[in-house]
């Protein structure tokens, strides 16, 4: 269904960028999940480019405070911000976005990086799954929140894009995709591996959504590739087929090192190269290998509606 080096990433040579990525000047960046792995490289590569103000979002201040300090090392001339966010949180999402809007009047990249893997079955504080939770439901609710700031700027500058990470994991979904009947229980019937994947899939629907509804800003979902980072390790709770599996890929080598494998979202987010508003891309910058489900349209409108039925009461900022 899709080839090793569209899961790995390591067909990511083809984009340096160092010499890849055009100036930043003026741009103002959100990356979620900034202060590790994909996210924390993606800082780096795009710092080193020099916009106007990079955010990113951590847990903590601790977790904040050395990532600042590691990412002026790579590029002492920028100016970098934190945002303490929790995703498993309605509340902490929108005093958080109601921060960035307060200090910001511009947002020309916004980077859903953040998220969770194989974690052992829970909710989120709003009583989500916490897969689900935090892999969509948090990020649908950021992005709504940032909507007129990134459309307001898409205005001035039609270059404004918005990167969701999704996975070709999206492809262990459960049938029919989503569970939705699960959704707001630890769906503890569900595999812990397939909840991921039902989250990464609704990551694909929701960069279809927002394209269809708000064309003037690119919304696009990627799957970086298979990376080496905490979220592998995090993983719990699964069988010994998987384990099995997850041994295999790491002896072989085919996890990649975060260098290689955050390429993609920056490439996603910075090329110069028309994207497809909307589109699903597998490292680097090949469209179109999703699951049939990812472009159901029936699935789309039937989860779109049910997100906003389950945020409305958190979908407009406090006054």
């Amino acid at each position: 269904m899709f080839g090793l080096g569209s899961i790995t990433g390591s067909n990511s040579a083809v984009f340096d960028p160092e010499n890849d990525i055009p100036s930043l000047a003026g741009k103002v960046i959100l990356i979620t999940g900034g202060s590790s792995g994909l996210g924390k490289q993606s800082l780096i590569y795009l710092a080193r480019k020099k916009p106007s103000e990079i955010w990113f979002t951590s847990r903590t201040r601790s977790e904040a405070e050395e990532t600042c300090k590691d990412i002026r090392e790579h590029a002492p001339d920028t100016t970098i911000k934190p945002l303490t966010l929790d995703l498993g949180s309605f509340k902490s999402i929108r005093s958080a976005a109601q921060l960035l809007l307060s200090q910001i009047n511009r947002l020309d990249i916004l980077m859903l990086n953040a998220g969770v893997m194989g974690i052992a079955p829970g909710l989120t504080k709003d009583g989500y799954e916490i897969q689900f939770g935090i892999n969509y439901l948090g990020h649908a609710l950021l992005t709504k929140l940032l909507l007129p700031i990134l459309k307001a700027t898409a205005n001035e500058d039609h270059a404004v894009r918005v990167v969701i990470l999704s996975s070709y994991s999206h492809w262990n979904a459960p049938g029919g995709g989503i569970q939705f009947q699960h959704l707001k229980t630890t769906a503890e019937q569900i595999p812990t591996l397939q909840r991921y994947a039902q989250s990464k899939l609704a990551n694909i629907l929701l960069a279809r959504q927002l394209a269809k509804e708000h064309p003037e800003v690119t919304f696009v979902a990627v799957h970086p590739g298979a990376a080496d980072t905490d979220l592998q390790a995090g993983v719990t709770g699964i069988g010994l087929v998987e384990r099995i599996l997850n041994a295999t890929l790491n002896r072989f080598l085919l996890y990649q090192p975060v260098e290689t494998v955050a390429k993609h979202q920056v490439w996603a987010a910075t090329t110069i190269k028309e994207l497809v508003n909307g589109e699903y891309y597998d490292p680097l910058g090949l469209p179109g290998k999703r699951r049939p489900e990812a472009t159901d349209e029936d699935l789309m409108n039937r989860l779109c509606n049910w997100t906003e039925e389950e945020l409305k009461a958190f979908s407009t900022l406090e006054s």
